[in-house]
């Protein structure tokens, strides 16, 4: 873990409270919804997030905080130089993008057109057209397991003149 995976992984205020009710004590997600008062789906979420990047474990005693990680993420942020500022956008597709597919698709613009233009420049070759189909069958990975479906995506890529589309013809149109 990073001390920016770290910090990224409570810098939201859903997931503090949940790292909060589980280094109290709550040992499963309605244990976690009674603390806190989040909605089970935003609880779930979060401990689904802060398993992901090592902060939470999940074994045999149920939901708790992985100490020997958070000891050595203190003893890597102790021995290591100051890193440089990260790529703003290797920011936004790790906050949005899980093993290849989307979580979920941004609300704010900028951080949408980042991710757009990522899945475009690997989903669709410059040049090339694609029937409707094609685009629906290269998008559906993208969204498996996700709370975006192709549909939306597809309508987001045209919105963003990122493809265009004529006569039920595809092709990339954006960097």
């Amino acid at each position: 873990m990073t001390a920016q995976a770290f910090a990224g992984a409570l810098a939201d205020e859903r997931r503090r409270a949940v790292f909060a009710a589980i280094v109290l004590g709550a040992r499963d997600v309605p244990a976690v919804v009674a603390r806190t008062g989040l909605p089970a789906r935003d609880a779930a979420t979060a401990v689904r997030r802060l398993t992901d990047v090592g902060v939470l474990a999940d074994d045999d005693a149920g939901l708790r905080v992985d100490g020997e990680r958070l000891r050595e993420f203190a003893r890597a942020a102790a021995t290591s130089p100051a890193a440089p500022a990260a790529d703003p956008r290797q920011a936004i597709l790790r906050t949005f993008l899980r093993d290849g597919a989307l979580t979920r698709l941004p609300a704010q613009r900028g951080r949408r057109r980042v991710l757009l233009e990522h899945i475009t420049e690997r989903t669709f070759e410059p040049g090339l057209r694609y029937p409707e189909r094609a685009v629906d069958d290269a998008l559906r990975p993208w969204c498996e397991g996700g709370e975006a479906d192709h549909v939306s995506l597809r309508r987001y890529l045209i919105d963003d003149m990122l493809l265009t589309r004529e006569h039920g013809v595809y092709w990339r149109t954006g960097p």
